[in-house]
């Protein structure tokens, strides 16, 4: 009977140091994730994060301002936008038009305006330059073959196109083109950061293009003529939330002096700071808004690239990692919370133990960025939110299954012995069930934990920072040491965590070889019958 009090009082101490750790992860992430002022989003390329960095940097002066970079494609910030979740990003009436507001035929501003009035949403501030779709090839390789028009592209089938997967499925993009000029070229998706590599490699022969990226001319790049004018233009604006004009009036007055500032070739000049000499996004954006809108100059070669040693250990590599960290424990704390007990359930009652697994299972086949997406629209936010329940959700299976599997290992016949011995079923399961399993349970948290150290990293496609941010960042200009610089913290956090998890099995183990010998007279109540 002694064996058995200590074990509850072992049993108990551990689940209050277990909600007590939940509890203070909890309210660090409501600590760090307070709300901000004004919120600017942007999507997952070169041009919108340094946009976006001008605009954020702008406001500040006026207003506390934060950049949630990243967000993904159209559809993802446009939901973000809508349910308030950011209150203003950078966008092109191309894209707004044909993609956004789904109008067969172009419209002007006006019309836009009061399409998007009834959502709470308006559209201003022209920012002084037009960022179109084109398709581009290896200059050498269209003057081989006679290709300067889309239209030529109907004589060379063979050709291969890896196309972006936005504009794959745009209304705007590759369908709408494809009809319009009969090609017969069947397109397959590829990362936008990846596909210049590609096109230059020889891997493919046709991409998409945005007609201010600044590798067109340092890859000396053909873009195709839009000879029928498919393509609508793409002045950048901002669309935005319309009470900001209210919320913050000085800052919307910064924001509307924008308008104008930024010309074509001051634009490619941008994108090439980032995506040739590696500069900061931040950087860009503080020296546009310190020269007044700097004039178009050559972009300097890429050598003056930060070293690798020096990304790694950059200054917000402590934030990434408090980010990071955040994440995991919150959200394997939650799925800890909810997964032993529906566990115990299915353990208890044999016929639940299929359809819990399977709605467990289930979850795990939800691609985490269409979870995220779904996420947005029906939390009404982005960041650190929807993150946790994604995550949540995808660290459950192990833990039921692990808690299940190790509560089906406990002998049947100290189970009776615990009844014999007075025990009510609540007890017995906290002294003798739950103790003996513990192994085995710590081994499906610890195996949700470190999945969730990777899965993690793709929180950052919605806003919720941690090492993905770099990642991210390395996708969108094809940067492999930016990659890394995020790959390599976050492996190294999941070394850790499989470590320290190790570590706690350890001191188990070495905890139940020290317990006294148990009680005489344990063995005759323990046996069966």
């Amino acid at each position: 009977m002694r064996q058995i009090r200590k074990s509850r009082g072992q049993g108990r101490a551990s689940a209050a140091r277990y909600l007590l750790a939940w509890a203070l992860g909890a309210v660090a992430v409501f600590a760090w994730a307070g709300e901000p002022g004004l919120v600017v989003g942007s999507k997952r390329f070169t041009e919108s994060y340094i946009l976006a960095e001008i605009v954020a940097q702008t406001a500040r002066a006026h207003v506390p301002a934060e950049h949630r970079q990243g967000l993904g494609n159209t559809a993802v910030v446009f939901e973000a936008l809508k349910a308030g979740a950011i209150d203003v990003y950078p966008e092109y009436l191309g894209t707004l038009d044909a993609e956004i507001l789904k109008n067969p035929q172009p419209t002007d501003l006006a019309a836009m305006r009061e399409q998007l009035r009834p959502l709470g949403l308006g559209v201003a501030v022209p920012l002084g330059f037009s960022n179109g779709y084109a398709l581009a090839m290896r200059g050498d390789e269209a003057r081989r073959l006679g290709i300067v028009k889309i239209g030529d592209l109907k004589d060379h089938p063979s050709l291969e196109a890896g196309l972006s997967h936005e504009f794959l499925g745009r209304a705007d993009g590759w369908p709408g083109l494809a009809k319009r000029y009969d090609l017969p070229q069947q397109a397959r998706g590829i990362d936008h950061g990846i596909a210049y590599q590609a096109l230059q490699s020889g891997r493919i022969a046709l991409t998409d293009i945005y007609t201010t990226d600044a590798k067109i001319a340092e890859l000396k790049l053909a873009v195709l003529d839009d000879h029928l004018g498919f393509f609508p233009r793409y002045d950048a604006v901002l669309l935005y939330r319309l009470d900001v004009e209210q919320r913050f009036p000085a800052a919307w007055r910064a924001m509307a002096a924008l308008e104008g500032r930024i010309g074509v070739d001051a634009m490619i000049a941008m994108n090439g700071k980032a995506e040739l000499q590696g500069r900061p996004f931040a950087e860009i954006a503080r020296d546009f808004l310190a020269a007044g809108g700097p004039s178009a100059t050559a972009v300097a070669p890429a050598a003056t690239r930060s070293g690798f040693v020096e990304r790694l250990f950059a200054d917000d590599l402590g934030r990434l990692a408090r980010q990071h960290l955040v994440l995991v424990v919150v959200a394997v704390g939650v799925a800890a919370l909810a997964g032993i007990p529906l566990g115990a359930a299915a353990a208890a009652l044999p016929r639940l133990e299929q359809p819990v697994m399977a709605v467990v299972g289930l979850l795990q086949t939800v691609p985490s960025l269409a979870l995220f997406a779904v996420l947005i629209p029906l939390m009404g936010r982005i960041g650190t939110l929807p993150a946790l329940v994604a995550l949540s959700l995808y660290a459950l299976l192990p833990i039921v299954r692990n808690t299940t599997t190790g509560l089906c290992q406990v002998p049947q016949g100290l189970r009776e012995a615990g009844t014999a011995l007075g025990l009510s079923a609540g007890q017995r399961w906290r002294a003798i069930d739950l103790p003996l399993a513990a192994p085995v349970i710590l081994a499906g948290v610890k195996t949700a934990a470190v999945i969730t150290v990777g899965t993690a990293t793709i929180a950052a496609f919605i806003g919720a920072g941690g090492f993905g941010e770099r990642i991210v960042t390395g996708l969108a200009l094809n940067d492999h040491e930016a990659l890394l610089s995020g790959a390599l913290p976050a492996a190294v956090l999941a070394l850790l965590t499989q470590a320290v998890f190790e570590g706690c099995q350890w001191l188990m183990q070495r905890r139940r070889l020290s317990l006294p010998p148990r009680p005489a007279g344990w063995r005759a109540a323990a046996r069966p019958g």
